[in-house]
């Protein structure tokens, strides 16, 4: 099991930015992601998340403030520096393909960086085989669904074997079997190759299985910070950036507040939800319940 590494991966510092038609999209951001950590980002649209990720990755530069990788400043680095360590995954997969077949686009920027071509064959193998995509390699890359070009363009990035990844909505447009094979996919990446992992999303239910901590942007600012369990503990502040709790945590809502049910804290996950609620089953009954089941 991966143990998370001492010190930042990437950190942003009272970092802003407007774009030209005068939209603030960043106002004094302050934002961090430790070596192998899992961090998402929380925002409805305009919060400020898909432009917080571009400044993140040098594809923007702010008006003011700082941003580091690995403790190196992004003015200091020129873009091939960047994305050997940092590799950017847009939201929408048309804007990453663009090569007639998997195997091209995936081995494209392995080749491009000059790589022997022994060892492009080696990082395309591993890149497919860490999305679940091998049997795609021959495939043109237009006859593939919406799902798998997710996944190709994350082995894409994954061919250049980046420490940080910054992904942009990963789960966006995918129904809710493939969000979950999605986030159990960086969740892997992330425990198992100590990837650290930076991902914008509106999406809050599978989040607190993976994330070790999210922020909450509104307007271009962090509205609040923490753990999953910090975060969805201040109700006002995830309503007040226009978003969710997640399913379960409003069903435990409703029980607490209209049927009376005494629960101190709002649970997270269904497991969670599960023994809360097996608190207020009398014991006899269990006992009889268990007596039962065997």
């Amino acid at each position: 099991m991966n143990t998370k590494a001492d010190g930042l991966a990437i950190e942003a510092r009272d970092v802003w930015f407007a774009y030209e038609e005068g939209t603030q999209a960043l106002a004094g951001v302050d934002f961090r992601a430790g070596q192998e950590e899992f961090v998402a980002m929380l925002a409805s649209n305009g919060g400020g998340k898909t432009t917080l990720l571009r400044v993140l990755a040098k594809l923007l530069t702010p008006q003011q403030g700082s941003v580091k990788v690995k403790g190196r400043s992004l003015e200091d680095m020129d873009a091939a520096e960047v994305y050997r360590q940092l590799g950017l995954v847009f939201q929408n997969p048309r804007d990453q393909l663009f090569a007639p077949t998997v195997e091209e686009d995936v081995a494209f920027a392995p080749r491009n960086a000059g790589l022997p071509e022994q060892e492009i064959e080696r990082r395309l193998s591993e890149a497919l085989n860490a999305v679940g995509a091998e049997h795609l390699r021959e495939r043109a890359v237009h006859h593939l669904s919406f799902g798998e070009k997710k996944r190709v363009s994350l082995a894409g990035v994954l061919a250049m074997r980046p420490s940080i990844l910054v992904l942009d909505e990963p789960t966006a447009g995918l129904d809710p079997a493939g969000e979950a094979d999605m986030l159990h996919l960086l969740n892997r990446l992330n425990r198992d190759r100590g990837i650290t992992v930076v991902m914008a999303t509106h999406s809050v239910d599978l989040l607190p299985l993976f994330a070790d901590r999210l922020y909450v942007l509104k307007d271009g600012a962090v509205l609040r910070e923490g753990t999953p369990e910090d975060v969805f503990a201040d109700e006002d502040a995830v309503e007040g950036a226009q978003l969710r709790l997640p399913h379960i945590s409003r069903l435990a809502r409703e029980l607490r507040d209209y049927d009376g049910v005494p629960l101190e804290e709002l649970p997270l996950t269904v497991r969670e939800t599960r023994l809360n609620l097996l608190e207020f089953i009398p014991a006899d009954t269990l006992v009889e319940r268990l007596k039962g089941n065997q």
